[in-house]
């Protein structure tokens, strides 16, 4: 095919079928252009976005403050490595500390790589810090979380389909119930190794399972009791998506350890971030730990115009009211349903379950028909589809998207 012409979608499904590792299973539609709360496919047909590149493109598509951000600093130095100084990454570090209520940031670009720098400084907090013997720290976690597909995240992963034929597995990781209270306190009563609680606010990738209210106060008050740090990874989570800043902010918690990634750029560029207090992100010295990506002069000047959009434009205030909206329109549309059995999330991060088992079609066929109808999404754990839209959408939109959800499974009612 010549490169002038026009690719169809059949075409680029092609490519990328015979050409690249085949790791992801998309839904069968190819995306050329996005602005806002929509995205074009190379036909031309117009869809709105309910992934939101899995809530990295919170600020909506190719909002033209961040991506003029990008293109000024692209336009003046992209990359010098951690070896100098630049003169943006320490404005970016201070506008983000103030912003989040930390004393440091430690710069990295993608969520998994975050999680790993957390739990790096956890555990070299443990044994400088806490006096855990070198190699005996423990990390508590919860089932059904995600966090990442690394070697070590994948090792406190009870997914089979992450987990089978890439060991052998990290050590050094006790699994307990989520949203479970006497499980985490159990646990940390009876093992004086216990180094840090990694948790979801919210676990996205289970379903969008939203804890017991209070769980989360409660946990950290647990953490601080036995003298263990509370890290909360709101890669997903996190930047205005459940309709505060961040999820923890729901009840007033303040982390020990901060996890950020996806929409920290507003979804323009790989940036992701680790905030600790002094005492904590204190133990990490030169050498041990790094990226030579990590923090370069683009990902700090996106990063900055990512976080003065959420501000600016109240996408907080944006997601928590039309979330509100989003689940009380789709309870009054349930009852009348055989397919649909409860809507769950908060802000504008939600999910419906499906009436059928976890290896059924039926998910994926409904997500099939929505991109029919002009509707993006797709199915987790087999029998819940994930609802997440650019924060930046209206009531108006919203409510048409709801009509579109709500028709679209009454075509698959029995």
């Amino acid at each position: 095919m010549s490169v002038l012409e026009k690719m169809t979608s059949e075409d680029a499904i092609a490519l990328e079928d015979k050409h690249g590792a085949h790791n992801y299973h998309p839904l069968p539609v190819v995306l050329s252009k996005g602005e806002g709360v929509y995205v074009w496919d190379v036909e031309g047909k117009r869809y709105y976005d309910f992934l939101s590149a899995y809530s990295a493109v919170n600020q909506g598509h190719c909002h033209p403050k961040i991506v003029g951000a990008m293109m000024e600093q692209a336009q003046t130095l992209t990359l010098t490595s951690r070896a100098f100084y630049n003169d943006v990454l320490g404005g970016y570090e201070k506008y983000a500390t103030e912003t989040f209520g930390f004393d440091k940031l430690l710069p990295m670009n993608t969520g998994a790589e975050a999680v790993e720098t957390a739990l790096k400084i956890c555990r070299k907090w443990a044994y400088e810090k806490k006096g855990i013997h070198e190699n005996e720290a423990e990390i508590v976690v919860c089932e059904n979380n995600f966090h990442g597909r690394t070697t070590t995240i994948i090792s406190f992963s009870n997914d089979p389909v992450a987990r089978k034929n890439f060991g052998p597995y990290t050590n050094g990781f006790i699994k307990i119930e989520y949203d479970n209270l006497q499980a985490l306190e159990k646990v940390l009563k009876s093992n004086t190794n216990i180094a840090g609680f990694l948790v979801e606010p919210i676990q996205g990738e289970a379903g969008v399972y939203v804890p017991t209210e209070g769980y989360l106060k409660s946990a950290k008050e647990l953490c601080e009791k036995y003298n263990v740090l509370f890290i909360a990874d709101e890669v997903q989570t996190g930047i205005a998506r459940t309709g505060k800043m961040l999820a923890v902010d729901h009840e007033n918690v303040k982390p020990d350890i901060l996890i950020l990634g996806k929409a920290l750029s507003g979804g323009a560029y790989p940036v992701s971030a680790v905030l600790a207090d002094d005492a904590i992100m204190g133990v990490i010295k030169p050498g041990n730990h790094g990226s030579t990506f990590g923090g370069n002069p683009i990902a700090a000047k996106v990063a900055i115009a990512a976080l003065e959009v959420v501000k600016n434009e109240n996408l907080a205030e944006n997601a928590n009211v039309l979330g509100e909206l989003f689940r009380s329109e789709l309870n009054k549309f349930i009852p009348t349903s055989n397919l649909v059995n409860a809507v769950r999330g908060k802000g504008l991060l939600n999910a419906i379950l499906i009436n059928d088992i976890e290896e059924s079609s039926t998910a994926w066929d409904i997500c099939m028909a929505l991109k029919e109808n002009g509707l993006l999404a797709k199915p987790t754990h087999g029998n819940i589809i994930r609802f997440a839209p650019p924060l930046v959408m209206t009531e108006k939109q919203l409510l048409e998207c709801v009509s579109i959800i709500t028709e679209t499974i009454q075509q698959f009612e029995k």
